[in-house]
């Protein structure tokens, strides 16, 4: 099957090239140290030069909080075998500054030949915010159920819409949502990441076209002012999820744009060949990209951010392609986020590698955590892992990430084939591989149904399939759910809350081979010993950690806890 999350790098041909271009020319790839600086902080940047000409200075130029000139001075000179050249490094050291302070610059390496400056990462403007990296500590007891409105509940009593293709509306409503509220909360779930519902054409709300009201098939604004007190009533927060990069053609600014060149909202997207090129979200012509870089559109989405998180009541943000906003961006995000709402959760989707996820540290307070869930398919689902394979990824994987950046985790979502159907609509293997999920660092997150069996009935790069939207099937309710399965995800999600060593305690793996795995969770109060056989035949497996000794007799295909007190 072919299930690969990080398409861009799905070749070694395409990492090649991916790390070739990262080490050519002027590069500074918003290398800080720290990457979150605080107020006492002097933060050092790092630039790369890869260019056959030889640079003369490189100078740092601060527009915020004031202007100044910080020259860089060279630090090492390496030989870069890919590029076949020198590549240099270069480094400054800012002041530090208070805290809440926006620090904003841009980068100029000067040719000794006289020839123009290069402005590093093609002239982009660099930023960061001065301030806590910590996330809301109410992030890391969240389990986030994800909830795709149209094919979550009609409500009211009503059926679905009769449909002849998974691209039609199936009349899932905000009322429908209210009116499961109840379900909700009785999984045990604390948040709900709610999928766009601003007014589109679209079943999934992604091609928006106003970012101040609701998309009337689904309800009202007073339905949704509803929907967040009642939710808020039940112990539950709603994240809000929000698209910076782009949004649909119909927006009334692109159509003025496209139709009046003297329009002011012809700056407000990129454009190849006015009118009719221009900038887009992954070459779908309905989905103009726009320049968050220009004052008027930064203004229009900060202040739809105080809107839905200020006075609607919106708890945090899930930020849709954060990859394709500058850095820059994010950072004003922050600190217009932390001036409206100072405990808002905040994390992005960035689908790249973890070095360029943690570049987004101090910006957000963390990102969906895309190569554990490509980790987790490739050995529950798919068997492309073997299992100490993914206990060296695990390993690593926790180490390689500071304690306050936020991994939400998932085995999927609506992007991506369900991992039910990957595993075969096997049971034994969901029930495996979220018990992993559960018992690890990041908050998790159910997509909706997946708790209760939904099926997909073709992958989404099938011949005659339709695409995402194959994942996309309407949830089920009542005796069409899976009964044991729901039961499952609801004692997991109880076993997460009843033990704080699941959420915030350290991370050890004792034993591992090819088929099977334990790996402690531990705090002050407990220890938490989670084994996991990724087998077909009955495994007994004797683990060691510090004086305590336990045996696990596990059936195919299952796995088991063990608490110790500390």
């Amino acid at each position: 099957m072919d299930d690969f999350v990080f398409g861009s790098l799905s070749t070694s041909e395409k990492r090649l090239k991916y790390f070739q271009e990262r080490r050519q020319g002027v590069k500074h790839h918003n290398l800080i140290e720290p990457r979150a600086p605080q107020a006492h902080d002097a933060p050092v940047l790092t630039v790369l030069v890869g260019l056959p000409q030889l640079i003369e200075k490189i100078e740092c130029v601060l527009t915020l909080p004031e202007t100044a000139v910080y020259p860089f001075q060279r630090t090492k000179i390496e030989w870069d075998l890919l590029n076949w050249q020198y590549l240099q490094s270069w480094q400054v050291t800012l002041p530090a500054q208070p805290d809440g302070s926006i620090v904003r610059y841009r980068i100029k390496a000067t040719p000794a030949d006289g020839s123009e400056p290069i402005w590093a990462d093609d002239g982009e403007i660099f930023s960061y915010y001065v301030g806590s990296r910590k996330p809301p500590a109410w992030s890391r007891e969240a389990v986030v159920y994800q909830i795709f409105p149209d094919r979550f509940y009609p409500g009211n009593g009503r059926s679905w819409n009769p449909t002849q293709s998974l691209n039609d509306i199936y009349g899932g409503t905000l009322r429908g949502i209210i009116q499961k509220l109840d379900y909700v909360a009785e999984m045990g779930f604390n948040t709900i990441w709610l999928n766009p519902f601003f007014p589109d054409d679209s079943h999934h709300g992604y091609h928006a076209t106003d970012y101040f009201s609701v998309n009337p098939r689904l309800g009202t604004m007073d339905d949704i002012r509803e929907l967040v007190d009642a939710a808020h009533s039940k112990g539950i927060r709603l994240l809000l999820d929000f698209v910076a990069n782009h949004w649909g053609s119909q927006h009334h600014s692109f159509q003025e744009a496209i139709s009046d060149p003297n329009s002011p909202y012809v700056n407000w997207y990129n454009w190849i060949d006015y009118p009719h090129d221009y900038e887009t979200f992954f070459g779908v012509m309905d989905l103009p990209q726009v320049n968050v870089n220009h004052p008027a559109v930064r203004d229009y989405l900060m202040r739809s951010l105080r809107f839905w998180l200020g006075e609607v009541g919106f708890d945090g943000l899930r930020l849709d392609y954060a990859l394709g906003p500058t850095h820059d961006f994010w950072t004003e995000l922050r600190a217009t986020v932390k001036q409206i709402r100072p405990d808002a959760w905040v994390f992005g989707e960035v689908v790249e590698t973890p070095t360029t996820v943690l570049s987004y540290e101090g910006r957000l307070d963390g990102c969906l955590d895309f190569s554990l869930a490509q980790a987790l398919r490739d050995t529950f689902a798919l068997q492309r892992t073997t299992v100490s394979e993914f206990a060296s990824f695990l390993a690593k994987h926790e180490r390689f990430f500071p304690e306050n950046f936020s991994r939400p985790s998932f085995l999927d979502n609506h992007d991506m084939n369900r991992f039910y159907f990957c595993t075969g609509h096997n049971r034994k293997k969901l029930k495996l591989a979220a018990l992993c999920q559960f018992t690890l660092a990041g908050p998790p997150i159910v997509y909706n149904g997946s708790e209760v069996g939904v099926r997909q009935q073709m992958g989404m790069s099938e011949p005659g399939s339709a695409g995402m939207e194959e994942n996309r099937q309407p949830m089920l309710w009542g005796d069409a759910q899976d009964a044991d399965l729901r039961d499952y995800f609801r004692w997991l999600i109880q076993l997460r809350k009843e033990h704080a060593a699941l959420r915030n305690g350290r991370f050890q793996i004792i034993h591992t081979n090819d088929h099977t795995l334990v790996y402690v969770r531990s705090n002050e109060n407990e220890t938490i010993w989670v084994a996991l056989n990724v087998n077909d035949e009955v495994r007994e497996i004797t683990a060691v950690y510090k004086n305590s000794r336990h045996t696990f007799n596990l059936p195919p295909w299952s796995g088991d806890i063990h608490i110790f007190p500390a």
